[in-house]
């Protein structure tokens, strides 16, 4: 396989996928497919967890990176590559361009996760630092190209990337030769692209539905007006699917071959990373979850077998507490209560009394004895409590009450 880069609007086939696949022997993992025990028992048929947060970098996106580099002319090779990302396209272009001989000057905006940036360098691109956002960061990558000469490597707008990916889909016929269903997470839409390609060309029996966060959901308004269409400032935590317009070649391939594009909140994506820690031992990402999100959101819409596709598994320790936390909450694991009490001594100490009682755990509490809103002799309390669920949520609340506290919405 080797195209040039005036060679970026050809169709994907199968055997383009079947190449990349070949390039990519030695390479890129075949990852594990791990079956999930809950999930089948919540969706009522057998669901299975692709794992490509396994994959070298932490995601999919070596394969598509390597596919695309590995196609380049020996003048294109000699003249460098240049990507921009936040993340996971960043590291497998990195680790690509090393195990490739080629020199790569990867964007990233400067609030990049440390760990990712630490991580792209120590795969051996050149990192600069530009912009606050992936907007100005992509104009800056796209800027240099100009500049140098260096070929630009598309996150997912590519035949060459798409084809990459769809190596993925190969491997989940492979190892689950009776699925029915793969749910896949969607951000430009280069990974359900590939995956469509592949599996469809061999089983086109078999449904594919994309997972969209909903604050960054360009999917489906662009297949509502039959083209590519911009969200503007999308915002999710999960940052590997938050793109504002789908790619021109993939939307094609999307529209033609994915059966639906869902969207998930982000309680559903904070909850779905939860339990992919929790239930599967894995640490997944945001946007890796997103399928298992849709799977929580309506088990019952999904035929099995179920693949669901955990795309990445680059999360920043600082956002992956943020998340848990969140996710924790959602599913009524942690609660704020505010109140109000006599302020004298023993009182908190009787509070606490009654929490325990009610096997409920303190995370942190906040006491305050001054504010003008406050009687001269009383006291505000906020707690952060540990419980067991929204049963054990309201429990908690009536035995407050049932004590005398005065609880505060």
């Amino acid at each position: 396989m080797s195209y040039s880069t005036a060679d970026s609007l050809r169709p994907v086939t199968l055997d383009d996928v079947r190449g990349a696949q070949k390039m990519l022997t030695g390479v890129a993992r075949v990852t594990a497919m791990e079956g999930s025990r809950h999930l089948s028992q919540l969706v009522g048929s057998p669901v299975h967890l692709k794992c490509e947060n396994l994959q070298r970098t932490g995601s999919f996106k070596l394969r598509g990176a390597y596919v695309r580099i590995a196609g380049l002319l020996p003048e294109e090779r000699a003249a460098g590559v240049v990507a921009a990302s936040a993340g996971n396209h960043a590291q497998g272009v990195a680790l690509a361009s090393a195990l490739l001989g080629v020199h790569a000057t990867v964007f990233m905006p400067v609030g990049a996760p440390l760990p990712k940036i630490s991580a792209t360098r120590e795969y051996g691109a050149e990192v600069r630092l530009h912009g606050q956002v992936v907007d100005e960061t992509l104009a800056a990558a796209q800027e240099y190209a100009a500049e140098t000469g260096a070929v630009f490597i598309h996150p997912f707008d590519h035949p060459d990337v798409i084809a990459g990916q769809g190596t993925v889909g190969l491997e989940i016929l492979d190892q689950c030769p009776e699925v029915g269903t793969i749910v896949v997470g969607v951000g430009g839409g280069g990974l359900a692209a590939g995956i469509a390609v592949a599996v469809k060309a061999i089983r086109p029996d078999v449904r594919i539905v994309g997972v969209q966060a909903e604050g960054a959901a360009a999917y489906p308004p662009s297949l509502a007006a039959g083209r590519p269409v911009s969200v503007h400032n999308p915002v999710t935590m999960a940052d590997g699917i938050k793109v504002g317009r789908p790619g021109d070649v993939p939307f094609a391939l999307v529209e033609e071959l994915v059966d639906e594009v869902r969207t998930v909140g982000e309680d559903r994506l904070s909850a779905a990373l939860l339990l992919c820690l929790e239930r599967a031992k894995l640490v997944v990402e945001p946007a890796g979850a997103a399928p298992v999100a849709a799977l929580l959101a309506e088990p019952g819409a999904f035929a099995g077998p179920v693949v669901a596709v955990l795309s990445g598994g680059n999360v920043d320790p600082v956002l992956m507490q943020r998340v848990l936390r969140h996710g924790m909450s959602a599913q009524g694991r942690y609660l704020a209560v505010r109140l109000r009490l006599t302020d004298r001594p023993g009182a908190l100490a009787t509070l606490l009394g009654v929490l325990s009682g009610a096997d409920a755990n303190v995370l942190d509490i906040s006491h305050v004895r001054t504010d003008p809103r406050l009687g001269l002799s009383e006291a505000e309390v906020e707690l952060q409590l540990e419980t067991k669920g929204p049963v054990h949520c309201a429990e908690v609340g009536q035995a407050l009450r049932e004590a005398g506290y005065t609880v505060i919405d």
